[in-house]
């Protein structure tokens, strides 16, 4: 293997086209992705003329676009996408398998979904002229009806996407271990749970667990919140980045998770950590995160690269064509409300939510160079999405105008000991 370059962009949320003759900007980021052969961006979209049903819960907004859109995705020069997301699952079965339809009709290359689980966990390989390159796809953030099912003897499996789950235990001392069983107990919140243990179909925690409904609670000797990947799905990741590092040059892993660490959507959860440093071990060059629509920190593991959270692409979230049932119902309205009208209650006129959030609207490409299966450049490319544009304009990339992103993404940076030089509006991080 030769040189390989590729560029990685976060989420995708896509609902206007871009306009025939493009638009202010447009260029200049085609530029900057069309020097490198790899170009990744998530889809965090479904892509149908209304083929699926909409699911009694969505990812947030029941995010649908038309089919056309992707070739707007092309239109920016990307060649490698992933479609596994807390979006993918909005439109129910119907909407992933539709969307896979629309990328397949349109040759582009995708990992992340499925019609089972087999299917949404395998890699899909990008062929270059320097190189095969892997993307292996999983998603640790969605309603559990959008996880892919796998095929047994008896049936077929379930349209999804490939899901990396992770358990949450609460350590804490005597004394609130203990008053969490007594408020259990008054409660009667484990009633069910404790009614399966006495019928035989779930087994007795040791003395030293608990739990409160779903949430569980270790005995320890201080309190915190401890995060792990469940092994299975973790398992299974590893055993296709395995699988992927067989059959190509260079191997590249996708994951979708908005957890935090206290709250703080910058700093991403201990599982995320974990489950990103083993997918370096198991033979992936980069772990390419997003999924909080916000920027987190890089870092240089083993040689290979991390990115926490690229933060958004393209945002036009508020644009929509149009929600659901439930989506009026949820708040209130009447069902002959209109969209903007929903957009306008849900952002409270746009003094809240995501418009009122400097982060969501600035953000990085990020390109890297491997030669010979060595890292040996990473660069920053500053975006911005217009946060005080109109909402017809909001939420579109254009390069930044000046280096304060940057900036910010080396402080998100130095707690993984990763230093960014920033020269010329382009950050450089040192290997």
């Amino acid at each position: 293997m030769g040189e390989i370059r590729v560029i990685a962009t976060g989420d995708a949320f896509v609902t206007r086209r871009i306009p025939e003759k493009g638009y202010p900007g447009l260029e200049e980021l085609r530029d900057i992705i069309d020097h490198y052969q790899v170009k990744f961006s998530n889809l965090e979209m479904t892509f149908h003329n209304q083929e699926g049903t909409p699911a009694a819960v969505s990812g947030g907004t029941w995010a649908m676009a038309e089919p056309e859109c992707l070739d707007d995705m092309k239109r920016y020069g990307f060649n490698l996408f992933t479609t596994a997301n807390n979006h993918t699952g909005d439109y129910g079965e119907g909407g992933v398998m539709a969307t896979i339809r629309h990328l397949k009709e349109r040759g582009m290359v995708f990992s992340g979904t499925g019609a089972n689980l087999a299917e949404a966990s395998r890699p899909c390989y990008l062929e270059t002229e320097v190189g095969r390159v892997a993307l292996v796809s999983a998603c640790s953030s969605f309603h559990i009806a959008s996880m892919a099912g796998g095929q047994s003897p008896q049936l077929q499996g379930r349209p999804g996407l490939n899901p990396l789950r992770f358990q949450t235990t609460y350590h804490v001392t005597q004394e609130y271990f203990d008053m969490v069983k007594t408020l259990a107990s008054l409660t009667d919140v484990n009633a069910y749970d404790d009614y399966g243990i006495k019928m035989g179909y779930g087994n007795p925690k040791p003395d030293n667990i608990t739990n409160f409904g779903t949430y569980n609670f270790t005995l320890d000797q201080e309190n915190r919140v401890e995060t792990t990947p469940l092994e299975k799905d973790m398992v299974r990741l590893e055993q296709e980045i395995k699988e992927a590092a067989r059959q190509a040059d260079l191997v590249l892993v996708s994951i979708h998770a908005h957890e935090t660490d206290h709250g703080d959507f910058s700093v991403p959860a201990e599982y995320l950590e974990k489950a990103s440093r083993r997918c370096i071990d198991a033979g992936a060059c980069a772990v390419i995160g997003h999924g909080p629509h916000e920027l987190r920190g890089i870092e240089i593991y083993h040689g290979g690269l991390i990115l926490y959270s690229l933060g958004n692409f393209i945002f036009q979230t508020e644009t929509v064509s149009m929600q659901p049932y439930d989506a009026y119902y949820n708040k209130g309205m009447s069902q002959d409300t209109h969209v903007g009208e929903y957009m306008d209650k849900r952002s409270k006129n746009g003094t809240a939510g995501y418009g009122t959030l400097e982060n969501i609207w600035r953000s990085v490409m990020a390109g890297f160079t491997v030669k010979d299966g060595k890292l040996t450049q990473v660069q920053l490319y500053p975006i911005s999405l217009g946060q005080f544009e109109p909402r017809t304009r909001r939420g579109t990339p254009v390069p930044a105008q000046d280096d304060s992103v940057l900036k910010y993404l080396a402080e998100l940076s130095q707690p993984y000991g990763t230093k960014i030089r920033i020269e010329n509006k382009i950050g450089y991080v040192d290997l």
